[in-house]
């Protein structure tokens, strides 16, 4: 799968802007604020219907104007796909394949699969449990519909739920029958979620941990574990336990919208113990992961996206980057940095096809 060109039409800093693509390595070199990043985000935005940095939509388009479109023309399993993502400020963002448009943005994901791989990425470590949740469902959801369809269902009753019970406190009153309805939805969709999460990442964490091992040379031992209300009990007989607690809070106060990731790093938090060193690599290797198991899963390279990374890295990390692509099987790779000649050093390495676009 491979993006052949991308249209910028009022999004973020560009008026309007046109890029024709390498089929192999792209790299946008400039000053900080010339928008090197926001190229990256269009192309994510393309796959995810939203964007990676800033998910209220309508701050997405360029100040002063009162739309954005996006468009980007690429070509998979020998076809040509157009892929179009506009908003109108006060109206719904539109998704549309080949001109038709997305009935639910939920048919799109998984089609165009990409990762990312960005200095925003540390919120996984330093941020609470539902930044790691959307990583584990952006991860699945590219290459499994049903889990995101019950995740959507999921959610959505959470929602229910979460009302019926303010709807109890406000009116000082209860209905046990009308709360076991939702109980019965929540465990059914609870139930699969669960066991999808459990299988992603008994074959995720074998694959992260060598890729952390492989960038730090078996320096230290890392651990990748899942947290979970459900390895105590069904989410049917949790619920009923914590009805008094969920009354009081007047939200749902267990289920699989707090499952959680635990990162360790000699068997302590790397939130805590970790050095900053030891952090970039496991995130590092965290994203190379997803990478893996979406390809795994599809059957070809997801689009991947290294903004600003360059940077940040020594050189035993960019040295693991450079031999993920530097075969005739990776995809295609899209690079942000700010300093054009050392993108040109690091590419000559990869004896792939390049572009550079200089922006100013």
């Amino acid at each position: 799968m491979i993006l052949n060109s991308l249209s910028l039409l009022n999004y973020k800093n560009f008026d309007s802007q046109n890029f024709t693509f390498d089929q192999k390595i792209n790299c946008f070199v400039g000053a900080n604020g010339i928008g090197k990043t926001n190229v990256l985000d269009a192309i994510y935005h393309l796959s995810f219907g939203k964007s990676y940095f800033n998910p209220l939509a309508s701050q997405n388009i360029r100040h002063g104007e009162d739309f954005f479109v996006i468009e980007g023309v690429f070509e998979k399993d020998d076809r040509e796909e157009k892929i179009v993502v506009s908003l109108k400020k006060g109206q719904k963002k539109v998704i549309k394949r080949n001109s038709k448009v997305y009935e639910k943005l939920s048919d799109h994901i998984g089609f165009i699969p990409a990762v990312i791989i960005s200095p925003a990425d540390r919120d996984l470590i330093i941020e609470g449990s539902e930044t790691r949740r959307k990583f584990i469902d952006s991860v699945i959801s590219q290459s499994d519909k049903n889990y995101l369809n019950q995740l959507i269902n999921y959610n959505k009753v959470l929602q229910q739920r979460n009302a019926l019970l303010k709807y109890f406190a406000l009116n000082n009153t209860f209905n046990a029958q009308t709360l076991e309805i939702y109980n019965e939805q929540l465990h059914g969709y609870a139930s699969e979620i669960f066991t999808i999460r459990k299988a992603f990442l008994e074959t995720f964490i074998p694959i992260f941990k060598a890729r952390y091992n492989a960038i730090s040379n078996n320096n230290e031992p890392v651990h990748l574990s899942y947290k979970s209300d459900l390895f105590e009990e069904d989410l049917n007989v949790l619920l009923r336990k914590n009805i008094n607690k969920d009354k009081a809070l007047q939200y749902t106060s267990v289920g699989i919208h707090k499952d959680d990731l635990n990162f360790e790093i000699d068997g302590f938090p790397i939130k805590r113990f970790g050095s900053q060193g030891q952090q970039k690599s496991f995130l590092i290797a965290l994203k190379l992961a997803q990478f893996d198991f979406i390809k795994q899963k599809s059957g070809f390279s997801p689009i991947l996206l290294l903004d600003d990374i360059f940077d940040k890295l020594d050189e035993n990390r960019v040295a693991q980057i450079l031999e993920l692509v530097d075969n005739k099987n990776f995809g295609q790779l899209f690079i942000s940095d700010t300093h054009a000649d050392r993108t040109e050093n690091i590419i000559k390495q990869v004896h792939q096809s390049y572009k550079i676009f200089k922006l100013k």
